[in-house]
């Protein structure tokens, strides 16, 4: 196992299997040395365990849980394509999409779950630059969707 992925044993967190495409994509590809991972939604084994739009039938609380989710399967996403997680040098762009409420505009404290956990697992490897977007429906009714730009180490 990896030293990042012991830091996710430390905090009680496993890394999941890499999520399948819902469509005609792949979970995330390498250029040069970056790796962008396509949005991550917070599947966890294999279903959603939240639908709906935050403010309205997600709470914020719930929806921040749901983005750390997402980064633990962009996590998953990105060891797809390097093998090994000590290999990532920075997280350097982070994008949040949240399905909100017309009224809700907490859209950066729900995806501080992710930001949260990769500085927490990454440490100043997961300080990032980053978006959080508020939207008006996310596939198959998530309430949030993260994707990552990562660069990474040969």
């Amino acid at each position: 196992m990896s030293a990042v992925e012991d830091r996710l044993a430390e905090l009680g967190l496993k890394l999941p299997q890499v999520v399948p495409p819902l469509a005609a994509y792949q979970p995330a590809v390498r250029s040069g040395a970056y790796v962008h991972t396509s949005g991550q939604l917070p599947m966890v084994d294999g279903a959603l365990p939240a639908t709906g739009k935050v403010g309205a039938e997600v709470s914020p609380e719930r929806a921040k849980e749901l983005a750390e989710i997402c980064a633990l399967n962009a996590l998953a996403a990105v060891k797809s394509v390097v093998g090994d997680l000590d290999k990532i040098v920075r997280v350097v762009k982070v994008v949040g999409f949240v399905a909100s409420a017309p009224d809700f505009t907490g859209q950066p404290g729900v995806i501080n779950g992710a930001s949260e956990l990769l500085g927490e697992v990454l440490g100043d490897k997961g300080v990032h630059a980053r978006s959080a977007v508020g939207v008006a429906v996310l596939p198959i009714d998530a309430p949030v969707e993260v994707e990552m730009q990562v660069e990474v180490a040969d």
